[in-house]
């Protein structure tokens, strides 16, 4: 292995970043990480860092399983490739897997990425109205401060304006309205996407996507009937509902997905991140039953999903995304989510009496906490007082997140989103690290 100056003067001469301005690179070069166990990492000093938002939110059962290498290792022996349209046993068994852990028929579709699973969403739903006699629907609605992926048609649902400037003009079709945002009480947002749907006419809309909770916009929780509400427009008006789940799933928020805990089903549902524990590339798109038979037809037609891609359905990734589940499953770590959680958020919440934290949110592990300037106002706190906590938090070895190259003006939140098998005292020590950054950083007047 080179040493650490040569690793570091490679990545400056040949890694694109991603998120990241390089110029002056060289005096802020991110700490070169050799290992993960559990919920830390090991940088080559040899320091531990705790890890608080699993990666990019998706470590869910934590570094350094033995387990999901082996599986990896023995498919790889086994079968290393096969393209979907063929058959293979993971694909299958993981397919089958979250059929069952839905509870109710459907197709499953794997890919590569969230971005991926979503733009398949997209494809889906404009051609299901096509040949369900309403080709006329082809506009897609989506949410301000919402992310769903990089992509092009992912890059235009997303409501966040700072991720797509200069990429413009974006694709056609898609159209926005505000979320839910209890801490700033901004109106009533499913009412606003009834009246945007009879505005632009029923009959030209296709699909509705949305996160049960807004995760990267500043993890904004929605009122407990949102959910069922937006079910009820949506059916009324024959537009699909796709829950983007990308994040929210896999006991992320303390349960197999987030739609159980609001009591209402999609009709496309889009899976990636802690399917596979970011051990794979995985994700997947997962459609209703009478979604899918729409698109059956004779082999000379063209009714059928025209959309491929390469690593779609992988051996290796859905092999491992099944023992991934099993991990999750065997180990409680659902459960284990929604009381580490819980108690978390009880203990952040202590920070509320400080002048500059207006609200600290969230269920299960996926938490925030809003700074603002002052409470009265809730204007938010400057981008760069935020980032000085998350620096605080890194030099004492605690890995947090922020909202950032999203909705300009908001870069306001800080994230939290630990792997699901964080223990109580890897708890307090997240805890913490942003109680003393933001004592230190955020000196209180009083």
């Amino acid at each position: 292995m080179c040493p650490q100056s040569d690793i570091a003067k490679l990545d400056l001469d040949s890694l694109w970043h991603p998120l990241t301005q390089h110029r002056g690179l060289e005096t802020r070069l991110p700490r070169e990480i050799v290992s993960g166990e559990g919920v830390f990492l090991t940088d080559i000093q040899n320091q531990r860092l705790l890890d608080g938002v699993s990666g990019l939110w998706c470590v869910n059962v934590g570094y350094g399983r033995e387990e999901l290498a082996d599986v990896a290792h023995e498919q790889m022996k086994k079968l290393s490739y096969l393209p979907a349209t063929l058959v293979h046993a993971p694909s299958a068994m993981l397919a089958g897997k979250l059929i069952d852990m839905l509870g109710y028929p459907g197709k499953v579709y794997f890919t590569s990425s969230g971005s991926e699973a979503n733009e398949v969403a997209f494809k889906i739903a404009r051609q299901y109205h096509l040949q369900t006699g309403s080709p006329g629907r082809y506009k897609i609605i989506a949410r301000y401060r919402g992310y769903h992926g990089n992509t092009l048609g992912a890059l235009s649902a997303t409501g966040q304006a700072e991720r797509k400037i200069g990429y413009g003009p974006l694709a056609a079709g898609f159209l926005h309205v505000a979320a839910p945002d209890l801490y700033r009480n901004d109106g009533d947002a499913a009412a606003e996407l009834e009246e945007t749907i009879e505005r632009e006419g029923a009959e030209t809309v296709a699909a509705f996507i949305m996160e049960p909770i807004i995760a990267g916009g500043g993890v904004l929780m929605p009122p407990d009937d949102y959910l069922k509400r937006v079910r009820e427009i949506c059916d009324r008006h024959g537009v699909l509902l796709i829950l983007d789940e990308v994040v929210t799933a896999l006991g992320r928020v303390g349960a197999a997905f987030a739609h159980e805990l609001y009591g209402a089903e999609p009709d496309i549902l889009t899976l990636g991140k802690g399917l596979a524990s970011g051990y794979q590339p995985l994700a997947a798109t997962v459609s209703k039953q009478h979604i899918f038979e729409a698109f059956e037809g004779e082999p000379d037609e063209l009714n059928h999903l025209r959309h491929v891609n390469t690593y779609g359905g992988h051996p290796v990734a859905t092999a491992v995304g099944l023992r991934n589940i099993e991990i999750m499953e065997r180990e409680e770590l659902f459960d284990r989510s929604t009381k580490t959680g819980d108690a978390l958020l009880a203990r952040l919440r202590g920070l509320e009496d400080h002048p500059n934290v207006g609200d600290v949110r969230g269920r299960g592990l996926l938490l925030g906490v809003e700074l603002v300037e002052n409470k009265k106002e809730k204007t938010p706190l400057d981008a760069s007082r935020v980032a000085s906590i998350v620096a605080h938090c890194a030099r004492n070895h605690v890995i947090i997140g922020k909202t950032t190259s999203a909705t300009p003006g908001y870069s306001n939140v800080l994230i939290l989103a630990p792997p699901l098998v964080l223990s109580e005292d890897e708890s307090d020590q997240l805890a913490t690290a942003i109680e003393q950054a933001i004592a230190k950083e955020l000196p209180n007047p009083s």
